[in-house]
């Protein structure tokens, strides 16, 4: 007897669910620049002759709606490009790859939070500090305003973190961290741990 033919491996739905996401991320890789376009970049003495060399990119629509040509002006059109396409292939993108995309904006929330945490301890004004912000890691633009407003000090930071950070995204990462904080520096709950740690060793065991 002849065995049964096995069947042909679902082509009908192959790659169903992540297609599209791949096809577009394969179109993105595409216009990457080419190590001709850096070399080409390289020969250019005067802002002009980089945005001239752009507009033959896939940076040439952003660059070209830059009307005052800075360094700074230059690499935040290239920043929105990424970002805006890194916004659409998350709309497009199912489990778990949405959540692994989510993954990647909560190391730019956590670095977002610090910067204005620590701005504010230096007496920098809001909107200065909110312009350095990546985009990738914004919050509501309330919630982004509310962060750098709470005092300098153990009751400032307990709020901060019990009406603010709790609700966001990366609420259960400073939850942990702080739990784990009380236990070695025996506080309890929130009180002085953030007084106590610097700020940029909160930020890198955040991030880890």
């Amino acid at each position: 007897m002849a065995p049964e033919p096995m069947p042909l491996g679902g082509m009908c739905d192959f790659n169903i669910l992540h297609g599209y996401t791949e096809a577009a991320v394969r179109g993105m890789r595409s216009s990457f620049l080419s190590e001709q376009d850096y070399h080409h970049l390289t020969q250019c003495e005067v802002l002009e002759d980089v945005k001239m060399n752009l507009t033959e990119t896939d940076y040439g629509d952003v660059v070209a709606d830059t009307s005052i040509l800075t360094p700074s002006g230059l690499q935040s059109a290239a920043v929105n490009k990424l970002v805006v396409e890194f916004k659409y292939l998350r709309t497009q993108a199912v489990e778990p790859l949405a959540t692994f995309l989510d993954f990647i904006t909560y190391e730019y929330m956590i670095e977002n939070v610090m910067l204005l945490l620590k701005g504010a301890l230096s007496g920098r004004e809001i909107n200065d500090l909110m312009e350095q912000c990546h985009p990738l890691g914004m919050f509501n633009h309330t919630v982004m305003r509310s962060i750098p407003t709470f005092e300098a000090n153990a009751k400032g930071y307990q709020d901060l973190y019990q009406t603010v950070l709790v609700d966001t995204p990366v609420g259960p990462y400073f939850a942990m961290f702080l739990s784990e904080s009380a236990g070695r520096l025996g506080g309890d709950g929130v009180k002085n741990i953030m007084q106590e740690v610097e700020i940029e060793i909160i930020k890198s065991s955040l991030i880890k």
